[in-house]
């Protein structure tokens, strides 16, 4: 009953702020924006949301060779595009990194490293997302434009990211302490992954050039989304300045993590619209460039439907 009523509230705050926001601008231009929308320049951007797979295959595999963990780079490709299929078709992201565990779970020995890397490779790429959020914003204050997020607040948020991730790899001992009350489900259990844990821990910090490499293809990856959005802009005649899309697309994504809607749907296109408005822009525009974007993606991520069939077709053989 838990599950069934939190799914609904989700599905409530997906469609009550999709029917908000669709009441509220004209429907005949939002759809003209998509009708009309250039397909090569559509096709750039699905050729960018590709290369932006690849550079996280690559940013995962620096992770996974710090732990010694023996992997091919197409495996992880191939893990990746399984996993976005999961993120885009299931009504949660945590869908992927399931996939993404099992996959690496053999060569890592346990499915407690290979979860820890995965961790890890999302906080990375959220202190990644948050630095070309920080740089955009300080950006376009510098230019003079008017910005709705403070860099101030941002570059915080980034120090606090980044502290605490430091904290993770120098204290370890001090991650085990906050652990151990789990001893009281089953001691054995928890003190064994609590071990893998901190063995995990200790890799990483062994090896911070590997941490580095990581981080700089987070920047990378949210690069890549940033031209990726500036395409489907340009594909509709958006005018909209990439100096601000490397702030609302970092952003947009972070406010996309709190459960409260269905893949990030309504809530998505709330934060575009306001954005846009705040910049003097039309709503119509927002949402499309929204809609078009999650379109694009879902379209893309049926890709990993395909080479999840052939695995299972590979493993008959």
């Amino acid at each position: 009953m838990r599950s069934v009523l939190t799914w609904a509230v989700k599905l409530l705050v997906s469609g009550g702020l999709l029917y908000w926001l669709l009441s509220r601008v004209d429907r005949g231009q939002l759809w003209d924006n998509i009708q009309h929308a250039a397909p090569a320049w559509l096709l750039v951007a699905l050729a960018l949301y590709f290369v932006m797979i690849l550079v996280s295959a690559w940013r995962w595999k620096q992770l996974l060779d710090a732990q010694h963990v023996s992997t091919t780079f197409g495996h992880l490709t191939a893990s990746y595009l399984v996993a976005t299929f999961f993120n885009n078709f299931l009504p949660s992201n945590i869908g992927g990194d399931v996939i993404r565990i099992g996959d690496t779970a053999p060569a890592a020995g346990s499915k407690t490293r290979a979860a820890t890397i995965v961790l890890f490779d999302r906080g990375i790429g959220l202190i990644g997302l948050v630095l070309v959020a920080a740089l955009g914003a300080t950006i376009a204050t510098q230019l003079g434009d008017q910005e709705p997020f403070d860099p101030l607040w941002l570059w915080l948020g980034l120090g606090g990211g980044t502290l605490a991730i430091a904290v993770t790899l120098t204290q370890p001992g001090l991650i085990g302490k906050i652990l151990t009350p789990l001893r009281v489900f089953h001691q054995e259990w928890v003190d064994e992954r609590i071990n893998q844990l901190l063995a995990s821990l200790e890799k990483f910090a062994a090896r911070p050039s590997a941490l580095v490499r990581c981080l700089l293809g987070s920047v990378v990856v949210q690069v890549i989304l940033v031209w990726f959005y500036a395409a489907i802009a340009r594909a509709m005649g958006v005018p909209m300045p990439a100096v601000h899309l490397a702030v609302l697309i970092p952003m947009s994504f972070v406010v996309q993590m709190l459960p409260v809607s269905v893949n990030g749907f309504g809530v998505r296109e709330a934060i575009f619209g306001l954005y846009f408005a705040k910049l003097g822009l039309p709503r119509e525009s927002a949402i499309a460039l929204s809609f078009l974007g999650a379109a694009l993606i879902m379209l893309f991520s049926v890709s990993g439907a395909f080479v999840m069939l052939a695995r299972k077709s590979h493993a008959k053989t």
